[in-house]
């Protein structure tokens, strides 16, 4: 069962889509149309099969505009459901639903999308000993949301900023001189006890010096298939190694197979497809 995340995490982000979508004067159809004290009904669900992630989302979406709504949760995150299914019902006054709705729909069926699509890559490297892990390729704003919903479809977070762990890739070489070692040494000497390093190379001729001063993570930048199995052959255990650049569901199985560690995937948050959910009165 996946942990779910804290509510002071989550309610932040649904307030302020409320918030944007209710606009300069709330919800001027629901006014005009909806008598103040009426109720409503309805039913969260599924119209296409996917994995459930964001039910907090929708339940404190509804609870922001009527705190006496009543919200029944039919499945968990992280859950496998087939098109059809009743996600969770909901009884509240009719103007708070309606105005609520598009929030919690946009949220729940975007970190669906993500829970699927991970499980989907999950799935395809079974049997491996590789882990599908996401990037920082997030929506601005909804990062701890879309790293949860990778941990929903079975997938493992990478890091979630700059500030929690050392990730020298290219660019960082380039500025420190070009010397993939001397870059390692700086990030080793700077790095507290708890703090991972990790090191970006794009060929098997960087791989020595990278390993020089002992990185604790190597990166396998757009390797081919032969190049990563030379890798994991020459580390031989020293560092974990992760696969970048060139994932799809396509190519995922033959990379695991490769023997590496870890295969990020920033398409699981960056290019995602929603989840198809709907709300419908009951």
């Amino acid at each position: 069962m996946i942990e779910p995340l804290p509510d002071t995490l989550v309610a932040p982000v649904v307030r302020a889509a409320l918030a944007e979508d209710l606009g300069r004067a709330g919800d001027i159809t629901a006014q005009a149309c909806v008598p103040p004290d009426a109720r409503l009904n309805v039913v969260f669900a599924t119209r296409k099969a996917g994995v459930v992630s964001g039910l907090d989302c929708a339940r404190l979406a509804m609870a922001e505009l009527d705190p006496q709504a009543r919200f029944e949760a039919m499945v968990v995150d992280g859950e496998q459901v087939q098109a059809g299914t009743a996600l969770a019902r909901v009884e509240g006054n009719a103007r708070a639903i309606l105005s609520a709705e598009r929030t919690a729909l946009n949220l729940m069926g975007r970190l669906s999308g993500i829970a699927t699509l991970t499980r989907e890559y999950v799935d395809a490297v079974a049997g491996t000993r590789a882990r599908i892990v996401d990037t920082r390729k997030t929506t601005p704003g909804l990062r701890a949301l879309e790293k949860y919903a990778v941990r929903c479809g079975g997938g493992v977070n990478h890091r979630f900023g700059l500030d929690d762990a050392i990730l020298i890739k290219d660019n960082h070489i380039a500025a420190c001189g070009g010397s993939v070692a001397e870059a390692v040494r700086r990030a080793k000497a700077q790095a507290g006890h708890l703090t991972k390093v990790e090191v970006e190379i794009d060929g098997l001729g960087q791989l020595d010096a990278a390993l020089e001063h002992r990185p604790d993570v190597v990166m396998l930048d757009n390797f081919s298939l032969d190049d990563m199995r030379e890798a994991v052959r020459r580390v031989d255990g020293r560092a974990v190694l992760e696969a970048s650049g060139g994932v799809n569901l396509q190519t995922v199985r033959a990379i695991a197979e490769t023997g590496v560690d870890v295969i990020s995937v920033g398409a699981l948050t960056h290019s995602v497809g929603v989840l198809d959910i709907g709300l419908d009165a009951v």
